[in-house]
């Protein structure tokens, strides 16, 4: 998320082989992916589940539309370390010309795949780390990182896969060269904290525009993003911004946050019980719960190669289902974990739209309740009394469905109708957004003290997999939840434990590496890790959570 970012120098001139695809990958898969790609539009195949009135259609081409076969020779090559790079990348000319040119050369005996890419794209280049410099205290450090993540887009670039945003706005660093959904709020913090109300207030007033110009926000402001968001806390933003400003905020957002709501929903009202619909699902005694979803069944283009592979160690499995549940998973904003893993363990048995996620739950929650009360600022009765009736039945819903009795709250799998018996961070949302009985949130905080807490902070969740979303990592804003969720609950003892032992790992990373990094190892023992690209540093929500911890713990480390 971040401007003109880190692009790993081509590798040496690969002459392309057209029958590479067909060799790396399983059988069948390789005609997919090229051939398939050139047919495909926008819109993908829905699931048996899904009824075909559910289809939406991705307002803008993105790269592996406008140029299917290209973009597959130069993942599958790789042509860049990083799968992000070339997404990215800006055709300097009409992506249909370059894939034509691209099909009438590539079988020339001298044809450069390298060549041929730098000479008809703009492709980002490698930001250098930021330099503490000497002296510097944490929160003095993260007030000097501000201006090196803020963007301001220029004037729309003709074929760029970037969505140009009106105002300035933070990006959280690395290869992360855009704004993005969820990280914003916890970036938000922290800028709030270091007196950035204004640009703050800008980013609200984005993803406001991306509502306006899209009908949700999708995971992040590029095009190949559209397909997807991720966890909702558009709501949480307003009410940090009217917080500030006053009650005026509510009224001047309720459109938006009701078409938020309205694209997380629809579907709803066609649904029998035990069927579902994009990110709605209806269980069998007729609640209404959420899931996460994506619109297509394709590889993710930022991460083509990693998905192309996945399916292939699968070949029991339909390919378009895992691309399917791998993009979910990536809309959860836990890319990866082994809360979506059917065996618990592999990537290739992922099955994120099986569960009904108690995170995306209580913040929809969150965002019904927020609707109610901004109608209510705004003399609308009935929206009052439609949203209040919604929270309150959502509430319920979590209540008698996401609760496993031996003491959390834990994900609901609606597919084969049994709670998730795995720890998990995400167990603290009820708490966060206060919907959770005292009693259960007592056997909650007991819970998270025996399994998840460590001298680093908390877990992400128990279980060692490999995966970026799984034990021994620590992530900022699941620390954030947690604190304010304990807080909410009086359990303040297990809350400042959290949190300054969380902040003294991140004082640790940075006496020693001099930077903030997008993860911590919990233990302590080591550097967060896992996943699909190497650790980033930046890093916009360990910014902005470890700014507002340190403001609500000023004695710690």
């Amino acid at each position: 998320m971040h401007g003109r970012l880190p692009c790993p120098e081509p590798r040496p001139e690969p002459v392309l082989n057209r029958c590479a695809l067909e060799t790396a990958f399983r059988p069948g898969l390789a005609a997919l992916l090229v051939g398939g790609l050139a047919a495909c539009t926008a819109l993908a195949p829905q699931r048996a589940d899904a009824p075909a009135t559910a289809r939406v259609e991705t307002p803008v081409e993105t790269p592996d539309l406008a140029m299917p076969a290209l973009f597959a020779a130069v993942q599958q090559v790789p042509l860049f370390d990083d799968q992000k790079t070339f997404a990215d990348a800006r055709p300097l000319r009409d992506p249909a010309d370059i894939e034509a040119d691209f099909l009438a050369l590539r079988d020339a005996p001298d044809f450069q795949l390298a060549t041929f890419v730098r000479a008809n794209f703009d492709v980002p280049a490698q930001v250098a780390t930021s330099q503490v410099k000497v002296g510097r205290t944490l929160e003095a450090h993260i007030d000097g990182l501000w201006p090196q993540l803020t963007r301001i887009d220029p004037a729309p670039l003709p074929y760029d896969s970037r969505l140009t945003l009106p105002h300035a706005y933070v990006v959280p660093g690395g290869r992360f060269r855009e704004m993005y959904y969820w990280d914003s709020y916890f970036t938000m913090l922290g800028l709030v904290e270091s007196g950035q109300r204004d640009r703050a207030r800008d980013m609200v007033a984005n993803f406001a525009a991306l509502i306006d110009a899209y009908g949700h926000i999708p995971n992040g402001a590029r095009s190949y993003y559209l397909s997807r968001s991720q966890p909702p806390y558009f709501s949480h933003m307003v009410e940090l911004e009217a917080r500030i400003e006053g009650d005026t905020v509510y009224r001047r957002y309720l459109p938006q946050l009701r078409r938020e709501h309205a694209f997380w929903m629809q579907g709803a009202s066609s649904l029998a019980p035990g069927q579902a619909s994009r990110r709605v699902v209806r269980l069998d005694d007729g609640s209404v719960l959420n899931r996460y979803w994506d619109d297509r069944d394709t590889p993710r283009p930022e991460a083509w190669l990693h998905d192309v592979r996945t399916a292939a160690s699968v070949p029991e499995r339909p390919p378009t289902e895992v691309f399917r549940e791998l993009r979910a998973g990536a809309e959860s904003g836990w890319d990866y974990s082994s809360r979506w893993l059917g065996d618990g363990n592999t990537l290739g048995t992922i099955r994120t739209t099986a569960f009904v996620p108690v995170d995306l739950n209580s913040l929809m929650h969150h965002l019904e309740a927020t609707i109610a009360f901004a109608c209510r600022k705004a003399a609308q009765p009935d929206c009052v009394r439609e949203f209040d009736e919604r929270a309150s039945q959502r509430a319920a819903a979590i209540e008698k469905h996401l609760w496993n009795t031996d003491g959390f709250y834990a994900d609901y799998d609606w597919q084969r109708r049994q709670i998730s018996t795995k720890v998990t961070a995400a167990s603290l949302y009820p708490l966060f957004v206060g919907i959770a009985s005292q009693q259960r949130a007592k056997l909650t905080a007991v819970t998270v003290r025996t399994q998840l807490l460590q001298p680093g902070g908390l877990l992400t969740t128990t279980l060692r997999t490999g995966q970026q979303w799984d034990a021994s990592n620590a992530w900022a804003p699941l620390q954030w939840v947690a604190v304010e969720g304990l807080h909410r609950y009086g359990e303040d003892a297990l809350a400042k434990h959290v949190a300054t032992n969380f902040l003294g790992e991140v004082q640790r990373v940075f006496d020693d590496q001099h930077k903030l990094v997008e993860k911590y190892d919990a233990t302590g023992e080591a550097h967060g890790g896992g996943g699909e690209y190497p650790l980033q540093d930046g890093f916009g929500w360990t910014n902005g959570v470890v700014r507002a911890l340190l403001v609500r713990y000023p004695q710690s480390p």
